[in-house]
C-alpha cells in the first residue's frame, strides 16, 4: 500500500460462503514497524500505558500481538512531551510489538453527553460532567482531571501528540455520538467530524514522524444509529487516504442494533477501494460480537472488559461451557460456589492461571482483597481473548467458521 513505508496489509484467506453467513469475513496479515498482526485480532488496552495486571512480557507470552494507548489520558499524564523524551510509549512501557492510540475523542465527548444507560458499549449516565466546557468548529475544550487547568484539543493535536506517542497505527480525532442524541445533532456532528478528519490528514502529512518511527493513520466512520447518516460517513471514510478504517461512534441499543449498524459501514468500506484495508470496529470485543463483526469483515477489535472483568473479581468462559448465567460469558469468582471448587478457573484454558492455581484459590484471594487475584484473572481474561480469535482465524482456514461460533456460543 503506497503512502506509509513499513505498513502493509494482505488479506491471506476468505471465508467459503456458508448458509446464513455473509461471506466478508477476511485472514490476513498486518504489517508494521514493529510486527506484523494476524487478523482477525483483539487490541488490548493499555490506557494509561499499563495494561492492567499483567506486565508486557506476560501478555506477549499469553499470545496478545497488540495493545492500545489513550491519547486523552497519556497527554495529560505524564505527557506527551514526556513520553517522547522517554523513546516513545514502546520503550517507556517496554512492549515491543505493534501499537495504536485512539485520538482522545471518545474520553472527551463522554464527559459532555456521556454515553446512555441504553446503548450497547457502555452503561453510563446521560449526566454532564462540568469538566467539559465547549466543542466547536476549532476543538474540544476540557478541564484537566490531574490538575483542573483549561485544555484544548483540536485534530492538529491530537495528531501531534500521537506522533510524540509513538504508536503504529493512530486514529483521527473525531466526536464520538451517544445513543440519546437525536439526528439534527447526529448529523452536525458526523459533519463536524469529517472537517476534523480533513484537518487530521493534512497535520499528519506536516508533522514529522512518531517518536517510534513511521506511522499510519486511520480514518473513523461515523453517523449513529442512522441508515443513511453511516452510510453518508463511509463513502467519506473511504475516499480519504488512510491506511485503515475504524467504526465508531453509537452502535445502537441492542446486539441486533449493532449488527445493523455495523453492516451499514462496513458493506461501503469492503468495496471502496481496489486493494483491501484493515478495518477495525472501536470498544466492542464480547465473544458473540467477535464472531458476527468478523462475518461482515471485521478485522481487530478492541475492549477494555478482560481487565476491568479482572479486578471486579470476573473471569471469561466460553459460553458454549453452560456454566455462565443470564447471557454472561464470564463467572465472578466471589460467589461462595467456588469457595471449594479445586479445578481451574476455565478447563479449556493453557494460560499460565489455569495451569497452576485452582477457583478456590482465587476466590480466596479476591474476598481477602488481595491484589494477586487481579493478576491472576488479568492474566487468563488476556489469554481467553487471545484463545478465541486464534480459534476465529482457524476457522476462516478449516472452513468451519458457523459450527465454531456455534461451539463457542451455544456449546
Amino acid at each position: 500500500m503506497t503512502g506509509y513505508p513499513g505498513f502493509a496489509f494482505e488479506v491471506m484467506q476468505t471465508m467459503t460462503a456458508e448458509p446464513g453467513w455473509p461471506d466478508a469475513a477476511r485472514r490476513g496479515v498486518i504489517t508494521t514497524p514493529h510486527g506484523l498482526i494476524e487478523t482477525p485480532a483483539f487490541i488490548f488496552c493499555a490506557t494509561r500505558g499499563a495494561l492492567r495486571g499483567v506486565v508486557p512480557s506476560q501478555a506477549r507470552a499469553e499470545g496478545t500481538q497488540i495493545i492500545l494507548g489513550n491519547t486523552y489520558h497519556l497527554m495529560l499524564q505524564p505527557g506527551a512531551e514526556r513520553v517522547a523524551a522517554l523513546g516513545g510509549l514502546h520503550a517507556m512501557m517496554g512492549w515491543d510489538g505493534p501499537m495504536l492510540t485512539d485520538s482522545g475523542g471518545f474520553q472527551i465527548f463522554s464527559l459532555g453527553q456521556g454515553t446512555g444507560a441504553k446503548e450497547i458499549k457502555s452503561s453510563r449516565t446521560n449526566a454532564r460532567d462540568p469538566s467539559l466546557l465547549s466543542i466547536d468548529e476549532n476543538g474540544a475544550s476540557f478541564r484537566s482531571y490531574v490538575d483542573g487547568s483549561k485544555v484544548t484539543l483540536r485534530p492538529e493535536d491530537s495528531i501531534r501528540i500521537q506522533r510524540q506517542i509513538g504508536a503504529d497505527i493512530i486514529l483521527v480525532l473525531d466526536e464520538c455520538t451517544p445513543y440519546h442524541v437525536d439526528r439534527d445533532y447526529t448529523a452536525r456532528s458526523m459533519e463536524l467530524t469529517h472537517r476534523w478528519a480533513q484537518r487530521s490528514i493534512e497535520e499528519f502529512g506536516r508533522a514529522a514522524e512518531g517518536s517510534a518511527g513511521p506511522q499510519a493513520l486511520y480514518g473513523i466512520v461515523q453517523g449513529g444509529v442512522y441508515d443513511d447518516l453511516r452510510r453518508e460517513s463511509t463513502d467519506f471514510t473511504a475516499a480519504q487516504p488512510y491506511f485503515g478504517y475504524a467504526v465508531g461512534g453509537c452502535l445502537g441499543g441492542t446486539a441486533e442494533e449493532m449488527d445493523e449498524v455495523v453492516a451499514l459501514a462496513m458493506a461501503p468500506l469492503n468495496a471502496a477501494t481496489p486493494e483491501p484495508r484493515p478495518i477495525h470496529l472501536l470498544g466492542v470485543g464480547s465473544v458473540r460480537d467477535v464472531w458476527n463483526g468478523v462475518a461482515k469483515g471485521i478485522d481487530t477489535f478492541d475492549c477494555v472488559n478482560p481487565t476491568r472483568l479482572a479486578r471486579h473479581g470476573s473471569a471469561y468462559l466460553r459460553p458454549g461451557l453452560g456454566e455462565t448465567e443470564n447471557g454472561r460469558e464470564y463467572i465472578n469468582l466471589k460467589n461462595a460456589r467456588f469457595r471449594e471448587d479445586d479445578g481451574p478457573i476455565d478447563p479449556e484454558c493453557d494460560c499460565a492461571t489455569c495451569t497452576s492455581v485452582s477457583r478456590a484459590y482465587v476466590h480466596h484471594l479476591v474476598k481477602a482483597g488481595e491484589v494477586n487475584a487481579i493478576h491472576l484473572l488479568a492474566v487468563h481474561n488476556v489469554r481467553f481473548m487471545n484463545r478465541l480469535l486464534e480459534d476465529v482465524r482457524a476457522a476462516l482456514t478449516d472452513g468451519n467458521f458457523a459450527a465454531a461460533r456455534d461451539h463457542w456460543i451455544h456449546g
